[in-house]
């Protein structure tokens, strides 16, 4: 299934946070695209601020390749852009934080798409004429 947002506000972009959250009934595994400066760890940001109910800092986790946000459910923020091969993200314990139950946001998830488990949620941020808006599109696995 696919929703799809446009345009968004960058400024606004709670309104796709919400609904995306709507989808952690079900799925913890959420996987980013999009170019550099679309606005991924925005959405993410906002993510983790709705999450856990509190403003904690969020920024992109480029060199650590991991983050990691305690609120009602764990949350770990993954920015792949740095890695070389995918099992760099296997020796940073991505494997085992995609099944542990934990809500796993990734970045540059096609560095590592051969790891990605089936039941992802894609998310898709494209720009727009307008440096201030973007296009959101959100893809649900088939059997939702």
């Amino acid at each position: 299934m696919m929703k799809r947002f446009s345009p968004v506000l960058l400024s606004g972009i709670d309104e796709v946070a919400r609904y995306i959250i709507t989808l952690t009934e079900k799925h913890s595994t959420f996987a980013f695209y999009g170019p550099m400066g679309a606005g991924k760890t925005t959405l993410i940001s906002e993510l983790v601020h709705q999450i856990t109910g509190s403003e904690i800092k969020v920024t992109s986790p480029t060199f650590a390749i991991v983050n990691v946000y305690e609120g009602n459910r764990t949350i770990y923020h993954f920015d792949c852009y740095r890695l070389e091969k995918p099992e760099e993200a296997l020796q940073a314990g991505l494997e085992e934080m995609m099944y542990d139950g934990s809500l796993c946001f990734i970045e540059w998830p096609e560095k590592i798409e051969s790891l990605l488990p089936e039941n992802i949620v894609l998310i898709r941020i494209s720009e727009t004429s307008n440096p201030n808006e973007r296009t959101v599109e959100i893809n649900t696995p088939d059997y939702d």
